[in-house]
């Protein structure tokens, strides 16, 4: 589809504001009132933009108010879990059309249902697919990939259920977290900022001047592949330090402290959080040394970054009793750097890929360079 300049800048703000008047829409584009209105006439011509109401102004006067059309379409996130598969469908002003939760194995049936939801007709511009993984391009300079076998296997299950055609984007989990951080979460306001994820495995997102930074092989944030251990008597091996302090590693620890008289040992992160927010000390004990060794890995990304904020996240990590322990393990080792508790939740990952699902969509229609996000 070929838009005039004009045109394209018009979509693209009437996208962000959802609905708009033709005052509004100039203000925005900083167009003049008469190529805003040929604009609108333009997308109005391929259904890319609709009235949607009048608009009473201060004066007694009306304006038209004008939304995405239906020839706009929607666009797919889909967040590849470890345990759960998250799938949106939005229109490309961000309006949620459409969602489902179904387990891993599910994630094609997941994704079918979702996509069957959405308004009969509407285009799919886009799927932004978030993985636990490094992506990659393919050998055949198909498309993006998982780069590894961690998120391989599920990926190739889920992707025979899209649409052939439609562009398929790749972004890590720990990213599109990230981005939700920083749009509708603990790090609104903060362009600069690590996000640190910590549960069944570990990663980082790094968001400088308001983009994430990917690295030359889109490895950047990877902490797992941190050296440890590190001294004189034990060589490094690969993603020890995510070994050391993954979920699995933490319930071993606690199997390890637990006592007689402590009553069950917890099978499950959660259980163990549950139990030390009640007050059982070998819980805490537990947790508090957990808390130290994720203070020590933040003060390596400080070292590295010095971004001001950090946001704990993950299905251990977010829970706002390590805080205290966190904060002073940081301020022993390094300079002051707040850090928060994420407040995104289990959605967040998939409410990222949605915000990067909406800008593909846009780029799609538009045929505009999607500036690194």
């Amino acid at each position: 589809m070929h838009l005039s300049e004009s045109a394209r800048v018009v979509f693209d703000v009437l996208a962000e504001a959802g609905t708009a008047t033709r005052p509004q829409l100039a203000a925005g584009a900083g167009l003049s009132k008469p190529t805003v209105s040929a604009a609108v006439a333009e997308l109005e011509a391929v259904e890319l933009a609709a009235h949607s109401g009048r608009a009473s102004g201060g004066t007694g006067r009306s304006a038209a108010v004008y939304r995405l059309g239906p020839a706009a379409g929607a666009v797919l996130a889909v967040d590849l879990g470890p345990a759960r598969t998250r799938v949106r469908g939005c229109a490309l002003d961000g309006t949620l059309l459409a969602e489902g939760t179904g387990t891993r194995p599910e994630a094609a049936d997941t994704v079918r249902k979702v996509l069957d939801a959405l308004p009969a007709g509407a285009p799919l511009r886009a799927v932004v697919v978030a993985v636990g993984d490094v992506t990659t391009r393919d050998g055949e300079g198909a498309g993006e990939r998982p780069a590894t076998a961690k998120a391989g296997p599920v990926f190739d299950a889920m992707a025979v259920a899209l649409p052939e055609g439609v562009p398929v984007h790749l972004e890590n989990n720990v990213n599109c977290a990230a981005l939700a951080e920083l749009h509708e979460g603990a790090a609104v306001g903060r362009d600069t900022f690590g996000y640190l994820r910590i549960g069944v495995g570990i990663g980082l997102a790094v968001v400088i001047g308001g983009r994430v930074l990917r690295g030359a092989n889109g490895a950047a944030g990877e902490v797992a592949r941190l050296p440890y251990p590190w001294d004189e008597s034990r060589a490094p091996h690969c993603e020890g330090l995510e070994q050391r302090m993954g979920s699995r590693t933490l319930l071993r620890r606690a199997a390890e402290t637990w006592q007689d008289t402590d009553g069950p040992r917890p099978r499950t992160a959660e259980r163990l959080l549950t139990l030390s927010g009640q007050g059982h000390a070998t819980a805490r004990a537990v947790l508090d040394a957990h808390a130290a060794d994720v203070g020590r890995l933040a003060a390596a990304v400080v070292a590295v970054m010095d971004p001001g904020l950090i946001v704990l996240g993950g299905a251990t990590g977010a829970d706002p009793q390590l805080l205290p322990g966190v904060r002073a393990e940081l301020a022993r080792l390094s300079w002051p750097t707040e850090v928060v508790s994420s407040v995104v939740g289990d959605t967040g990952t998939v409410a990222g890929a949605s915000k990067l699902a909406v800008a593909h969509g846009i780029q799609t229609v538009t045929g505009a360079v999607l500036a690194k996000h």
